[in-house]
């Protein structure tokens, strides 16, 4: 028979294992460990000691929707994205921590609380609930007004928020981050050095007027109609747009896989002089990667938006389709493509500035900047909230009862 003592040897052992199992709730991939969670706690005590530096992100509404999902959950992205900072843990997971009030920031997702959603019962002081969204405001506008004063941060592609979650980074020539802002210093186009002739030999070859990758085909900003125009004008001067997508009948197809969706970024660069950067809406700095397909495949953008684009690009490299007629805009392509040399100039830029994706590179990754930004005490610290949020977020009659109705139609389309 067992001693009293044995048996609680025994009974602590058993404890011991099964907090083991309770901790590493993980499977073995060779001889790795994967932890999939952390524990849960008893009290604030136990959260702060337990912590040990790591900021914890609660994702309030959907873990899956489009901006979101790229954050994973875990530690794991931070640590993939090589961040300078990397001690953050996403979770939609409410009951990690023993109140939602324990959680550093607390992630809602802008298209999805257009319809009021509430948030967590009990909210501490030290928390940042930050509203994040890279979509377009006129597209998805915020019109409750318990949303005033609700939100600490912003992370959205607007250039005042307070981290700007969008889709563009310029560096000049010596790799230094420099824009997009609100206010930039760029060389003035005459002062540009001429390309080279690596580069001219490949924009020789340009055989094509204008390409236009498009999946949305009923936009707030009413783009395909003024497409449809310019496209009429064109054939004038023997030119056309190339339309992929399923928005012309019969399309030419452009696949989202990566390795097909490559062939048509090579054919938009050996082939076509212009590529139409048309935004589906219009709202303020709201300028997405078709920008970036343009500028990074050797053809010249003609823009359609809102943005003030001096804040993305020199004055002379692009076309602003929002500020010229169809006919003139048609006309202006057509006297582009016959004077080479004045289509070479639009490429000057390239010897001096150079455009990527945000997640490119840890130093203009928004995921690493939201985790340093959590664990910088005195933004921290600083008391902030936008308390006229609906006002610094919405496009003006944004919600009007009929801007609403086109809203919804959108959603349901």
């Amino acid at each position: 028979m067992e001693s009293s003592s044995e048996r609680k040897i025994i009974f602590t052992c058993m404890l011991g294992c099964l907090m083991l199992l309770l901790f590493y709730q993980g499977d073995f991939t060779g001889s790795a460990l994967q932890i999939q969670d952390v524990p849960s706690y008893t009290d604030a005590t136990d959260v702060l000691s337990a912590q040990n530096g790591m900021k914890y992100i609660l994702v309030w509404t959907s873990p899956n929707s489009e901006s979101i999902k790229s954050w994973g959950q875990g530690q794991g992205q931070f640590i993939k994205r090589k961040c300078k900072v990397n001690s953050c843990y996403v979770t939609p997971n409410r009951s990690l921590l023993p109140s939602t009030s324990h959680f550093d920031a607390v992630a809602f997702h802008g298209p999805e609380i257009i319809k009021y959603v509430p948030g967590p019962a009990v909210r501490s002081p030290h928390q940042k609930y930050v509203f994040v969204n890279v979509e377009s405001s006129h597209n998805y506008p915020i019109c409750d007004e318990r949303y005033d004063g609700y939100f600490n941060w912003t992370w959205t592609y607007r250039l005042d928020s307070d981290e700007s979650f969008g889709y563009v980074t310029i560096r000049n020539i010596t790799g230094d981050i420099i824009g997009p802002n609100k206010t930039m210093n760029w060389i003035k186009l005459d002062s540009m050095q001429p390309i080279d002739k690596e580069t001219k030999k490949l924009l020789e070859k340009k055989n094509k007027t204008a390409a236009w990758i498009v999946s949305n085909c009923n936009s707030l900003s009413k783009r395909e109609t003024f497409v449809f125009k310019l496209q009429h004008e064109l054939k004038r001067y023997g030119l056309r747009i190339d339309i992929f997508g399923g928005c012309t009948r019969p399309s030419k197809k452009c696949p989202r896989s990566r390795t097909k969706g490559l062939e048509c970024l090579k054919m938009v660069q050996e082939e076509y002089y212009f590529y139409l950067a048309f935004e589906n809406s219009f709202s303020e700095d709201y300028v997405t990667q078709k920008l970036l397909t343009a500028l990074q495949n050797y053809a010249v953008p003609v823009v359609f938006g809102d943005a003030n684009y001096t804040r993305f690009m020199p004055d002379g490299i692009y076309l602003h389709a929002g500020k010229i007629k169809p006919p003139d805009l048609a006309k202006e392509m057509n006297d582009i493509i016959k004077d080479k040399d004045k289509y070479y100039s639009f490429f000057k830029w390239r010897n001096h500035y150079s455009y990527h994706k945000k997640e490119e590179s840890p130093d203009s990754d928004a995921l690493c900047r939201m985790c340093e930004m959590l664990h910088d005490q005195t933004l921290v610290k600083k008391e902030t909230v936008y308390k006229d949020f609906r006002i610094w977020w919405n496009i003006l009659g944004a919600c009007s009862s009929t801007s609403m109705l086109s809203v919804y139609s959108i959603l349901t389309f």
